[in-house]
């Protein structure tokens, strides 16, 4: 038994989709559980989960022991939670169900993390100032710095930086924390499967900044670290422009790219993950796992938002969710072996 990974998935913000997409979810990977496959713990808010299953109409038995697929109450439920409203008491199991996983990851109880996801005024109501699930494992981790990674089949991209406005992106680009980037990106990369990556870096500015013509950041600041990575032996391409380099990702020619600010990234990979319905417009289901690079836990999470305005009607879509634990189980087998 011992050598099942264990993952523990958090139920983010209860008022939301999470509760809904952890049954559909567990319900797809009941044969996997069975078989020994993995071991799910699901921690949070054991109402939220009830009323999604009775949504539903799914009899799923979450296991309060120790078992193939346990439920761990957050904390002490003070007051009732509705789907699609915005809670001080929400926001605080949201919180509580993050430190008990990592709680458990640090004792050695748990390989991975997988986050559902979080709302971030609910977050701040209930007191904690924190701009989502990054700045806040990095707190409970004692993390310095952490990356965002997005996964969409072959498509993964790093971020060099993210939530910020755009005019302190140059600010930002640093030697420094462009070569951590591409460090923790090469290593992610490894943990996926691949031993040998290929990375390249997205330029800054349109066609790698023409020379100097539309700025200099290519030039002074992404070439020399590449030029270095490159000495040290490492397969690390660029700065390659934007407006071509993730085609070049999507035919193969790179395992990742390093992305220098969050649309650059992001747009790519949500563009391929969105599955939009031609004929009305609506998105089906959106693909696609955000990995949090720098923190000494494997934390994977779903590619979406609480989407309060379907919460609790049974419509909302698990794919990324699964996504999310198929990689956070590559992540842990990969370690594991090394």
């Amino acid at each position: 038994m011992d050598n099942i990974p264990r993952l523990a998935i958090t139920m983010g913000d209860p008022a939301g989709v999470g509760p809904e997409i952890i049954v559909k979810a567990a319900r797809r990977l009941m044969p996997r559980l069975a078989a020994q496959e993995m071991r799910l713990a699901v921690i949070g808010h054991a109402s939220a989960l009830g009323a999604a299953r009775a949504v539903l109409g799914d009899d799923l038995d979450f296991a309060v022991a120790d078992g193939p697929l346990a439920l761990i109450q957050a904390g002490e439920e003070r007051a009732p939670i509705a789907f699609g409203e915005v809670s001080a008491e929400a926001g605080r199991f949201s919180y509580l169900a993050v430190e008990r996983a990592v709680r458990m990851a640090q004792a050695g109880e748990i390989d991975a993390i997988v986050t559902a996801p979080l709302n971030k005024a609910a977050l701040n109501l209930a007191g904690y100032k924190y701009a989502g699930h990054t700045d806040m494992l990095a707190d409970l981790t004692g993390a310095a710095s952490s990356v965002m990674l997005l996964v969409h089949g072959d498509m993964r991209v790093s971020h060099v930086t993210t939530h910020v406005a755009l005019a302190d992106v140059p600010r930002l680009l640093t030697p420094e924390r462009l070569r951590r980037t591409i460090d923790l990106t090469i290593a992610a990369v490894r943990d996926l499967g691949i031993a040998q990556p290929r990375i390249a870096i997205a330029a800054l500015n349109p066609h790698a900044g023409e020379g100097g013509l539309f700025g200099r950041q290519d030039i002074e600041i992404s070439t020399p670290v590449i030029e270095t990575c490159r000495a040290e032996g490492l397969d690390v391409t660029g700065p390659v422009p934007g407006d071509t380099v993730f085609v070049k990702l999507r035919a193969r020619q790179f395992d990742a790219v390093v992305a220098m600010y969050h649309d650059q990234g992001h747009i790519p990979v949500k563009l391929l993950g969105f599955n939009v319905d031609p004929e009305t417009g609506r998105w089906r289901a959106l693909s696609g796992v955000n990995v949090t690079l720098g923190l000494p836990v494997i934390r994977t999470s779903v590619d979406h938002g609480t989407a309060f305005d379907i919460a609790g009607k049974g419509i909302a879509n698990e794919d990324s969710l699964i996504e999310a634990v198929d990689c956070a189980l590559r992540m842990a087998a990969t370690r594991k072996k090394g």
